[in-house]
């Protein structure tokens, strides 16, 4: 269900287009939430049709660099335009400002690198998906105290596999998505799944700093279909 996108004259006017519980539907269908930032608004569009074309259908855009929310703001009217269906969210926010901000431009999820309630009060006011980086249970309770539906475990490579598992024993309604140790080999992704991550965010080593450089779409493409896929099967196989 389509938020709010509305015409006002000749502007745009943009609010998140998915609930949060789509979004999480989406992150569950899907096990995969590709994570990128570039300033190159013309490259990130590339990106993303790429990663569109492969069968992804969300994007954490990595608001990390100078003037990020300018080049978020053209990357998601460019998918509202010209990609149904794909859905715009943003990582790396650290505070209710920044969370707000791209809110106004679209973003349908907001993903932040450890527990801020300011942040988790102005998602909830919109209905916005919001995804905190949680290392301990404790942190994990409260989140799920202030409506978080996914936790982010960050980094991944710090935790592993084993963390999930031991979370999702007392608490298997926890929903969890590890970024930051994510690769596409079989036998990393089959370790986070079995022990029973919602989905998992990736960043370089599905969109390479050699794919962006050499400018290889085609090859991005392909990767991010095998990797669709190989998740698809590894659930399949549980």
């Amino acid at each position: 269900m389509e938020q709010g996108f509305r015409f006002h004259g000749s502007r745009l006017r943009i609010m998140a287009r998915y609930t949060r519980l789509e979004v999480v539907g989406m992150m569950q269908k899907t096990g995969m939430v590709p994570l990128f930032y570039h300033s190159d608004i013309e490259l990130g569009k590339k990106v993303l049709k790429a990663c569109y074309d492969a069968g992804a259908r969300l994007m954490e855009f990595t608001a990390r660099g100078d003037f990020a929310f300018e080049v978020f703001s053209e990357l998601n009217k460019y998918s509202l335009k010209e990609l149904p269906g794909m859905i715009m969210g943003v990582g790396s926010i650290t505070d209710a400002a920044a969370a707000s901000l791209y809110m106004q431009m679209g973003a349908n999820f907001v993903v932040t690198p450890s527990l801020r309630e300011d942040i988790a009060i102005v998602c909830n006011r919109r209905k916005v998906l919001w995804s905190p980086g949680c290392g301990s249970l404790t942190e994990i309770n409260k989140a799920e105290e202030l409506g978080c539906e996914l936790i982010k475990l960050f980094p991944g490579s710090t935790y592993g596999p084993g963390f999930v598992k031991a979370i999702k024993g007392p608490q298997p309604w926890t929903s969890i998505m590890p970024t930051g140790g994510v690769s596409t080999e079989k036998s990393n992704l089959k370790a986070w799944f079995d022990a029973g991550v919602t989905c998992v965010g990736m960043g370089s080593k599905l969109i390479s700093k050699d794919i962006l450089e050499g400018k290889d779409f085609e090859g991005l493409q392909k990767k991010v279909a095998e990797t669709l896929k190989l998740i698809e099967t590894i659930r399949r196989e549980k």
